[in-house]
């Protein structure tokens, strides 16, 4: 087997097979003694049963494990006593675990932005046919301001928080390729094993459920967007999403909700109480408001509004709020 097929196949296992750069960032990842662990780490193995699949001695073996772990090419699974290893199970698993490698070449850096750039978007778009329901979705902001409206446990990034057993925050990947905007980078919270993980890696700092409040507040100020996974029982992140390097929503698809689920609520314009500032304007990604409402006030254009509430965060006479205006069926069970 040539080391092109190798790679090849390591890009078809993420949906990738007809990838021009992919294969070749794991190539500079992976030497090709790596790349066979890396084939044979699915279903999870030990590294003993690694070594039995691919002839290679277990005490080689031992030893790329751990740098397949640190250059997040691989990952570990701790279940009755055992370390089981396996490989990245999909794109944006591999995508961000390897982008955040200490010490990681700009070389490789470029090509995942040329990835990022390139080939994402036509990826964004097959996904969407595929899966049932948005893998991600929006949650309104409860920090700065609080929705009117009752937000449910899932959608509350104050309770994702407070029942957190560990956090750890790490650099936005998509701002460590782009950072155009010039947004913060340390604001993507990691939960629980996700926290554990990015500890163990070095590439994440242990952060206390205050740090976090902190952390978000920071954001909704900033003007990210809350997004997490669209899963009623929680999820283990919380990425804090700019609109110029965020790859949830690349360009023309940013009102695409098929990718990343909007929130259940929907901003509202008292046109009595609005000055026309335009700052809720100049703060929406998604095209959602405009100033053709009554005496040029701020009107909302519902199919457009993903119900993030950044929008309320700065308006100073607070003629925004957020009210329920969809249904539960986006999410996940």
């Amino acid at each position: 087997m040539s080391d092109k097929d190798i790679y090849q196949q390591l890009s078809e296992s993420v949906g990738f097979g007809e990838s021009r750069l992919l294969p070749e960032i794991i190539k500079k990842m992976a030497d090709s003694k790596e790349a066979e662990i890396l084939l044979a780490a699915s279903p999870p193995a030990t590294a003993g049963e690694l070594a039995e699949k691919t002839a290679i001695p277990e005490t080689d073996v031992d030893g790329m494990l751990e740098a397949l772990f640190m250059k997040g090419l691989i990952f570990k699974s701790r279940k009755n006593d055992a370390i089981r290893y396996y490989r990245a199970r999909h794109i944006v698993q591999l995508h961000d675990a390897s982008i955040l490698t200490p010490n990681i070449s700009k070389d490789i850096l470029a090509m995942w932005k040329e990835f990022d750039h390139n080939e994402w978007p036509g990826y964004h778009e097959l996904i969407k046919g595929i899966i049932p329901k948005p893998m991600q979705r929006v949650i309104p902001v409860n920090i700065t301001v609080t929705p009117e409206s009752q937000i449910l446990a899932y959608e509350d990034v104050k309770h994702i928080v407070e029942r957190s057993e560990k956090l750890a925050v790490v650099n936005c990947t998509c701002r460590i390729l782009k950072g155009d905007c010039g947004k913060s980078l340390d604001v993507c919270i990691q939960i629980d094993n996700a926290a554990d993980y990015a500890i163990e890696r070095g590439t994440g700092r242990e952060i206390t459920r205050e740090d976090a409040i902190d952390i978000l507040k920071k954001c909704e100020e900033e003007g990210l967007v809350h997004v997490t996974n669209n899963s009623r029982s929680g999820g283990n992140l919380i990425c804090n999403c700019c609109d110029d390097c965020c790859i949830n929503w690349p360009g023309a698809l940013k009102n695409d909700k098929k990718f990343v689920a909007p929130s259940r609520f929907t901003a509202v314009v008292d046109a009595d109480d609005c000055t026309a500032c335009e700052i809720c304007m100049d703060r929406c990604y998604f095209d959602a408001i405009s100033m053709d409402g009554e005496a040029g006030t701020a009107l909302i254009n519902e199919a457009n509004c993903m119900g993030c509430g950044l929008c309320l965060v700065t308006c100073e006479v607070e003629a925004i709020t957020l009210k329920e205006s969809r249904s539960e069926d986006f999410v996940q069970d």
